[in-house]
């Protein structure tokens, strides 16, 4: 369960072929990247990129979680936002993305799951393995200055979540598969 998301997009007359016209917010949760759509309580008017509470305990923006979104049903602007605003949760979440790179394991014999994040590749996991080892990362710039050759840490994370949510993925670190509920 997410306890706070990240606006995506603020739809002020609802989505477009609805029939309902309530204030609508699409948002990615911080923990585990689940995509929502939420009406928005009466004199709201969340930015976007905007952090909200969508907890079990009062709600000051959301009024109520409407449902699970699948990539595909996000709009063409919140997809837009979408990587800008996962960039800004993998730095506000730093730690536990320099987790992962410290305790990242193999998944099989051929197969580290550092080898599934984008732009690090073989010679840069190799590093990696050998820098770790030596010490652990504490950070994002550590981890630029240990690994020069790994040009952008937060961006490779971006694009595995991205890939994770858009259902490209056969494993999943990040982000909690969309699995469409029979109507």
């Amino acid at each position: 369960m997410e306890e706070y998301a990240y606006v995506l997009d603020y739809l002020p007359c609802g989505a477009s072929g609805s029939y309902s016209r309530e204030p609508k917010v699409q948002l990615v949760g911080e923990n585990f990247f689940t995509l929502l759509e939420a009406t928005v309580k009466p004199n709201s008017n969340p930015a976007i990129g905007s952090r909200v509470y969508v907890g079990k305990d009062s709600r000051d923006v959301v009024e109520k979680i409407k449902k699970r979104l699948s990539f595909n049903e996000l709009t063409a602007a919140a997809k837009d936002a979408l990587p800008n605003v996962l960039r800004q949760i993998i730095m506000a979440r730093e730690k536990d993305f320099i987790k992962f790179i410290n305790t990242a394991g193999p998944i099989s014999v051929r197969v580290h799951q550092l080898d599934l994040i984008p732009g690090i590749g073989k010679k840069n996991m190799e590093i990696l393995l050998e820098e770790r080892a030596k010490k652990p990362f504490e950070d994002f710039a550590e981890v630029k200055k240990r690994v020069p050759t790994w040009l952008d840490p937060i961006g490779s994370f971006v694009e595995r979540i991205m890939s994770e949510l858009e259902g490209k993925e056969k494993h999943y670190f990040f982000a909690k598969p969309f699995i469409e509920r029979p109507s």
